[in-house]
């Protein structure tokens, strides 16, 4: 009898898992059980979805359904939601077409990915209030903006998805209110670096409001009356966007050990400790370099690779994932805004001796039209270890500068290290004077310096 592997999630780590499982074996019978009515698509592309930038949402599918199913023959059942595992009877349970179903396995794969976290405000299961995580939700809240029935939008939560979500709002036209319960902006960003962010959403018309608390949403004849601090807010819809939590369930509830957050704990393999059982994406905690333990941190291009890693090790193959930095970057208006490795904050937290040089260059030569202002911090030990940056600019390169730095932080460089490298120059491109070099000369000088 052949085997038989399974895959929980048929998002961008179940799908990389299935594909990759398909490589090593050809043999393998493959099952994918997707709860939503969508595989494989670019999640991170709603917002431009929504706000018109991309006009189909087939646009973001990898591939259409039949692709799996016809040429990678992969068994992809769409809504079709596991509820229940039995580890030590290799059996999955799950519900399809409203009936509960069992299947055995050899090896599966948890793919589950994230769910938004919902505070706890009275009203939010009103069917206007979306929280944009699936294709779905983003097709039903496009549908409305295309009618032209949204003026008025609240936003809670201002991390990536809020941000993004109020400026997709924002460029269809809608008057924006986005509340955040804490004191500033991405809270995964220093006070200094938030504050540009902040001016930028301003800037562009958004009602931004910090430290807010939402108490209820209410239905009314026009609309939704949001209670924000006491003072109501009559919008047409809510987006909730206050966070992300692995969707872990099925393998925590069946005793698989967690960590951060309560995702999964795997190993370099992916494996967890459930017999049999492999985890990926946005459910698992994977092995942070910088602070050297598992971390959370849920973001598109680790969930594809571990993924791939997780479906090879599934099939028979041998491949490893050495784990992450944490390197983001996200478009807010008019600004590139980027992190890896530690903020200040969380360097702090670690019980780090942390501290933190700030510079300011350009995105190109200065002469060149269309240089901009990139601000760059560099977070490191007094010692001179590198722990992190953070960057903003609105021009480009941006995303080319954070790699730069997650590099150094994968290889473990110093920040002198970093005074080595040689980055190129042209003035459509880059200046001679690399932001980057420019925070870590400044750091140099303050005397952080490689360790004798």
């Amino acid at each position: 009898m052949s085997q038989r592997l399974i895959v929980v999630g048929g998002g961008a780590a179940g799908m990389s898992a299935a594909s990759a499982a398909r490589r090593v074996d050809p043999a393998l019978e493959i099952v994918v059980l997707e709860a939503s009515g969508y595989s494989a698509y670019g999640m991170c592309g709603l917002p431009y979805y929504l706000s018109g930038t991309v006009a189909r949402a087939d646009a973001l599918l990898a591939y259409p359904p039949a692709f799996f199913r016809d040429e990678r023959r992969i068994d992809l059942r769409l809504q079709t939601r596991a509820t229940r595992l039995e580890p030590d009877k290799h059996l999955v349970h799950y519900r399809e077409d409203g009936h509960e179903h069992r299947l055995g396995y050899h090896r599966l794969i948890v793919a589950a990915g994230g769910a938004p976290s919902i505070p706890p405000v009275p009203g939010l299961g009103n069917n206007h209030v979306f929280t944009v995580r699936t294709l779905e939700d983003a097709i039903s809240l496009r549908s409305l903006l295309d009618a032209g029935h949204v003026g008025r939008a609240l936003v809670i939560g201002a991390g990536y998805i809020g941000l993004e979500m109020a400026e997709a709002l924002a460029e269809r036209g809608v008057a924006v209110t986005l509340a955040e319960a804490l004191p500033r902006v991405m809270s995964n960003l220093d006070p200094p670096i938030a504050a540009l962010v902040e001016e930028e959403v301003r800037r562009h018309g958004v009602d931004l409001r910090l430290g807010a608390r939402v108490d209820a949403i209410r239905t009314t004849p026009d609309g939704l009356d949001a209670l924000i601090d006491g003072k109501v807010v009559t919008v047409d819809v809510v987006v909730v966007a206050a966070g992300v939590r692995p969707a872990a369930g099925i393998a925590g509830d069946a005793g698989a050990l967690t960590g951060p957050g309560g995702a999964l704990l795997v190993d370099d393999r992916m494996g967890t400790s459930l017999p049999d059982v492999l985890a990926a994406g946005d459910c698992i905690a994977p092995y942070h370099h910088v602070i050297g333990r598992p971390a959370f941190v849920p973001l598109g291009p680790a969930a594809n690779k571990t993924g791939r890693v997780a479906g090879t090790v599934a099939a028979g193959g041998d491949a490893r994932f050495p784990g992450i930095v944490g390197t983001a970057v996200v478009k807010v208006f008019d600004l590139a805004v980027a992190r890896t490795g530690l903020t200040l904050a969380e360097a702090e937290a670690e019980r780090l001796p942390a501290v933190a040089t700030d510079a300011l260059g350009r995105s190109r030569a200065k002469y060149y039209p269309g240089a901009e202002a990139v601000s760059v911090r560099l977070v490191h030990e007094s010692g001179g270890r590198l722990l992190g940056a953070q960057l903003v600019g609105s021009g480009e390169g941006v995303a080319k500068r954070v790699d730069v730095v997650a590099v150094a932080l994968q290889a473990g460089f110093a920040v002198e290290d970093l005074l080595a490298l040689d980055l190129s120059y042209a003035p459509p491109y880059a200046p001679v004077y690399e932001p980057i070099l420019l925070a870590a000369q400044a750091a140099t000088a303050r005397g952080a310096a490689v360790p004798a």
